[in-house]
C-alpha cells in the first residue's frame, strides 16, 4: 500500500466542551483534509511544538521524551498512521538508534507531537486517506490569504457539530505592543498556552 505525506494544518477547540479538540492534517500533495479528534493534552502539546516563539518553563512529557531519546541517541524516523478502526486511529513511531530500526505502537496525538520535536513527516497510507479523508474544494483563483480564509471556514463547519471555534476570553485591542509582550511573558510563565496564543496572534496583526 502506498504511503501519502501529512502536513499538520492546525487544531480546532472548544472552550464550552471539556476535551473537545480536533487535529486537521492536510494531505500534501493534494486538498484533502484528515480532522482526527485528540485530547486536551495532546492538543496543547501539539500547539506549544508549532508555536517556535513559546517555550515552557518546565518540559511536558513529550519535551522529556524528547530529551531522554536525544541523551540515548535515538531518533523517530517517521510516523505512520497505519489504522483506522471504528473510529480510532492506530500510529506507529519508526524509530532508529545505532543504525537499527524499531517500531513502536503509540497513540495518533502522542506520535504526532513526537514527530513534530524530532522534526519527522507524518504518513498514512492511501486507502486510510480515501476511507476517512475529506475533500475541501478551493478557488485556485483567489489569493493566498483568501484561500486560506475560504478553507478555514468550511473546516469550522466540519467540525461545527462536535466542536465550536474558541474566542479569546480577553479583549487585548486596547493593549499598546509592550504591555502585550508582558502580557505574553506572564501567560507563558503561568503556562497558560491558550491564552499566550491568543496574545500573540494580536501582536502578529499589529507587526
Amino acid at each position: 500500500m502506498s504511503l501519502v505525506r501529512l502536513n499538520i494544518k492546525g487544531i480546532s477547540y472548544s472552550q464550552t466542551q471539556n476535551g473537545a479538540y480536533a487535529l486537521i492534517l492536510n494531505e500534501v500533495d493534494g486538498e484533502r483534509k484528515l480532522p482526527i479528534v485528540i485530547g486536551a493534552f495532546e492538543a496543547q502539546s501539539i500547539a506549544i511544538a508549532l508555536e517556535k516563539e513559546i517555550s515552557p518553563p518546565r518540559p511536558l512529557t513529550h519535551d522529556l521524551f524528547k530529551n531522554f531519546a536525544d541523551r540515548f541517541d535515538i531518533v523517530v524516523k517517521q510516523v505512520i498512521i497505519h489504522k483506522l478502526v471504528d473510529g480510532v486511529f492506530y500510529s506507529s513511531l519508526i524509530c532508529e538508534r545505532d543504525k537499527i530500526e524499531e517500531i513502536i505502537d503509540a497513540r495518533t496525538s502522542d506520535a504526532i507531537a513526537l514527530a513534530l520535536r524530532f522534526q519527522a513527516p507524518i504518513f498514512t497510507y492511501k486507502n486510510i486517506l480515501d476511507k476517512a479523508g475529506i475533500y475541501l474544494k478551493v478557488n485556485p483563483k483567489k489569493e493566498d490569504e483568501e484561500d486560506e480564509a475560504q478553507d478555514s471556514i468550511l473546516m469550522d463547519e466540519l467540525v461545527a457539530n462536535e466542536l465550536e471555534p474558541s474566542e479569546p476570553k480577553e479583549n487585548f485591542k486596547g493593549k499598546t505592543l509592550e504591555e502585550l509582550q508582558t502580557l505574553l511573558e506572564e501567560a507563558v510563565n503561568n503556562e497558560d498556552y491558550e491564552r499566550a496564543a491568543h496574545i500573540r496572534d494580536e501582536i502578529s496583526k499589529r507587526e
